[in-house]
């Protein structure tokens, strides 16, 4: 598995939850099996957003797109968003 890890502050959290969520079928198309949506403690509208992938390629690909970045400023994404990988996602017993 890879996953997708992408932070970034939004004008508004309630305008930017719908247009996410619109966008799930997009999400779907480019190999996205899932999504987590994280929030700041202290800050509502600083968002991260963990998304899973079969491949590096296919998260890169998805994250690259001139769709993406369309709908995040269509969404109210304020500035650059902070993007990083990761593999693996090996679970150990508590």
């Amino acid at each position: 598995m890879t996953y997708a890890i992408v932070k970034h502050t939004v004008q508004d959290y309630g305008k930017w939850k719908p247009v996410f969520d619109r966008d799930g079928k997009n999400r779907k198309a480019a190999g996205c099996k899932g999504t987590q949506i994280f929030q700041g403690a202290s800050n509502p509208n600083e968002i991260t957003v963990l998304l899973e992938f079969d491949s590096r390629e296919q998260a890169q690909k998805m994250i690259e797109s001139n769709g993406l970045r369309e709908t995040m400023q269509h969404a109210g994404v304020i500035g650059k968003p902070e993007i990083s990988f990761l593999t693996g996602g090996e679970r150990q017993p508590q």
